[in-house]
């Protein structure tokens, strides 16, 4: 068995600050040691992000580190989340995590699920 490390300045994807800081905030509330981030199928337009808060990621998960803030990602998600961005944004009154994918096609009108450019696949 072998972890892929990547630094997340050069990572897979990436997280703002102001995502980073959320995040540890999180994090520290409920006492777990960092995030694991994965897509699944779901939705009427195909795929949904999913961001558990862990103690550790999976055996086959590739782990990002980042100061204070472990990251895994689910490897059968990463052609779909290579090139992500994770943000912490301001819509309307609400703050949210926003996921600035540049694989996503499409969205539902909820933004629950989306859709990917033809050829990512999800294994």
């Amino acid at each position: 068995m072998s972890v892929e490390v990547f630094d997340v300045k050069v990572a897979p994807i990436s997280i703002t600050p102001a995502a980073e800081r959320h995040l540890i905030k999180q994090l520290g509330l409920s006492g777990k040691k960092g995030i694991r981030l994965s897509v699944k199928e779901s939705g009427c337009t195909g795929f949904m992000y999913v961001m558990d808060e862990v103690d550790a990621g999976e055996p086959s998960d590739i782990a990002l580190q980042e100061a204070a803030l472990n990251l895994w990602l689910d490897p059968d998600s990463l052609p779909i989340l290579r090139g992500t961005q994770v943000d912490f944004v301001f819509e309307g009154l609400n703050r949210v995590l926003k996921f600035n994918n540049p694989n996503v096609t499409a969205a539902c009108g909820c933004g629950e699920s989306f859709s990917v450019e033809e050829g990512v696949s999800y294994s």
